[in-house]
């Protein structure tokens, strides 16, 4: 089994800018890549960022293109998102997973509201 914590998330004014984490414990050497996923109230999951937990490779949803980066630091098991140029329609509660072929394991979620 694999555990994820989430942190970072919180309030910022349009244009702002967060760093979200993603801290993995337990079999992490079961793991083959990193997503991230948001949820907004009454909107279906999702898909904001993926990233392979070796190499380089990245991928991003189309409304985040440009503005998040994800990252991810082996030797701390843990992944980030950062957000920038924030927008209202950003917020949402952002989960991070991780798995193999499929998403395996999900953290709780961390809240990011952004004001306008």
């Amino acid at each position: 089994q694999v555990q994820l914590v989430e942190s970072g998330g919180g309030l910022v004014q349009d244009g702002g800018s967060l760093r979200l984490s993603c801290v993995a414990s337990g079999r992490t050497f079961s793991i083959s890549k990193v997503g991230w996923f948001r949820q907004a109230p009454g909107k279906e999951r999702e898909f904001v960022a993926l990233i392979w937990w070796s190499g380089n490779s990245t991928y991003y949803g189309n409304s985040v293109k440009g503005r998040f980066t994800v990252s991810r630091d082996n030797a701390k098991n843990t992944a980030y998102l950062q957000l920038n140029s924030l927008k209202p329609e950003d917020t949402a509660v952002y989960h991070c997973a991780m798995g193999t072929l499929s998403w395996d394991y999900w953290g709780q979620g961390t809240q990011v509201t952004v004001s306008s």
